[in-house]
């Protein structure tokens, strides 16, 4: 892993950020904690590197509210065309 921010999928709609601050602060320093509201997912960052490591290890397939999670480490966010350029290919 080459980053600290992780990928969490397959939650429940109704979980919240602080769930998810409980769950991954048992893994480590828990900076930031992102859902995306009626998505299923969200992104968790951790203290360090290696924490975000120990916290996917751990909790990747676990389940959280009924559901197995699905923890990743984060990609960045693809480049999107300005809203000028859209229909100019």
């Amino acid at each position: 892993m080459e980053g600290k921010r992780l990928y969490v999928g397959n939650l429940a709609y109704a979980v919240t950020g602080d769930q998810l601050r409980e769950l991954f602060g048992a893994h480590g320093t828990v900076e930031d904690v992102n859902v995306i509201e009626g998505k299923g997912f969200g992104f968790v960052e951790m203290g360090s590197q290696a924490e975000a490591e120990a916290a996917k290890e751990a909790l990747n397939g676990a389940d959280f509210e009924g559901r197995a999670l699905k923890v990743d480490e984060a990609r960045p966010p693809r480049s999107r065309p300005s809203r000028g350029d859209r229909g100019n290919y």
